[in-house]
């Protein structure tokens, strides 16, 4: 898969395309209908898959100030784009010269000319445009005028019979149910990050971890998970089980929010490596104790739950737990 940040940089054998828009945050199940049904259409008419994203996400754009809430940042979301058969992903630079595009505009500027789109596909619920003034019957409407083909993907229900949606995802991770929301995403929710330098007090104890910051990501509940755990190693990612505690370690009277992994069966120098860590299920709030003792003891219990629930799972050697899960 090709990436460009400008539909202006769109290369010549990537014109004509059927052009999946959206934010597609979390790329759940949802969202992949529609890229989905933007392949199909590809594929019967021998054209490119172009898939059409805003970064930064228009709402931190005009929402500079609220707290983190991306589910996918860029290179997640790239990931999981290119899983589901994308030829090209455009990460369209969201800025305030693009924000003030009307709808028609956007369509003139953007698809027929930009992407010169021969089919466009978007969700049931889509908008876009200055003040959300574009939806889909003003695509219709462009189709219908020759402009390109033009579909509209119908909502995919959940189980429970609620619509798939990225606000659904942030709930069941808030109310620590990373496995509910697995069952919406398709594929376990995962965070990465570059190891930072922490105190070194788990290797004190018997349980070094590897640290980082989740930065632009949605906070999860706090406490400890179940988790995978995969090393960037350049052309390969090598995956790991392992338990890791999300939060501000009270026990030590501290106040900002990491992420520590603790690989299971494993001695790994992580410092300054790029880490991938999929929470598989939540084990328990985070807690604070009386001593390093007490810590330990508990993280002994912790890593005894955690191998025996993720001996409960198949995780492929590759590409660990980005493999869509059942719909069960």
């Amino acid at each position: 898969m090709r990436l460009i940040r400008h539909c202006g940089e769109l290369p010549p054998d990537l014109k004509g395309g059927v052009v999946a828009l959206g934010n597609f945050d979390g790329v759940h199940k949802g969202h992949q209908a529609v890229i989905c049904a933007a392949r199909r259409i590809a594929d019967q008419l021998g054209a490119p898959l172009v898939v059409m994203c805003f970064e930064p996400h228009p709402r931190s754009f005009f929402r500079p100030d609220q707290p983190p809430f991306r589910l996918t940042p860029f290179r997640v979301k790239a990931r999981l784009v290119e899983a589901l058969g994308a030829d090209l992903m455009v990460a369209q630079h969201f800025d305030a010269a693009f924000a003030n595009l009307t709808a028609l505009e956007f369509i003139a500027s953007i698809l027929v000319c930009g992407l010169a789109a021969r089919h466009v596909v978007v969700g049931y619920d889509y908008v876009f445009g200055k003040g959300r003034q574009g939806t889909g019957a003003l695509l219709q409407k462009a189709a219908n005028e020759g402009n390109f083909g033009f579909t509209a993907v119908p909502p995919e229900m959940a189980p429970d019979g609620d619509v798939y949606s990225s606000t659904r995802v942030r709930e069941f991770l808030v109310g620590g149910q990373p496995a509910e929301a697995a069952k919406l995403l398709g594929h376990y929710w995962e965070v990465e990050g570059r190891v930072e330098h922490g105190d070194a007090r788990g290797r004190t104890i018997g349980f070094p971890t590897a640290n980082f910051a989740l930065g632009e990501y949605q906070r999860p509940a706090t406490g400890v998970y179940a988790v995978r755990a995969g090393v960037d190693l350049g052309v390969v990612t090598q995956w790991h089980d392992g338990v890791a505690n999300f939060g501000r370690r009270p026990t030590f009277d501290k106040t900002d929010e990491v992420l520590e992994v603790h690989l299971l069966d494993a001695n790994v120098d992580l410092y300054g490596k790029h880490l991938r860590v999929a929470l598989v299920d939540y084990l328990r709030p985070e807690m604070k104790f009386s001593g390093l003792a007490a810590l330990k003891a508990q993280i002994e219990d912790d890593v005894r739950a955690a191998r025996a629930l993720l001996a409960e799972h198949h995780f492929p050697d590759s590409p660990g737990p980005m493999v869509p899960l059942g719909d069960n």
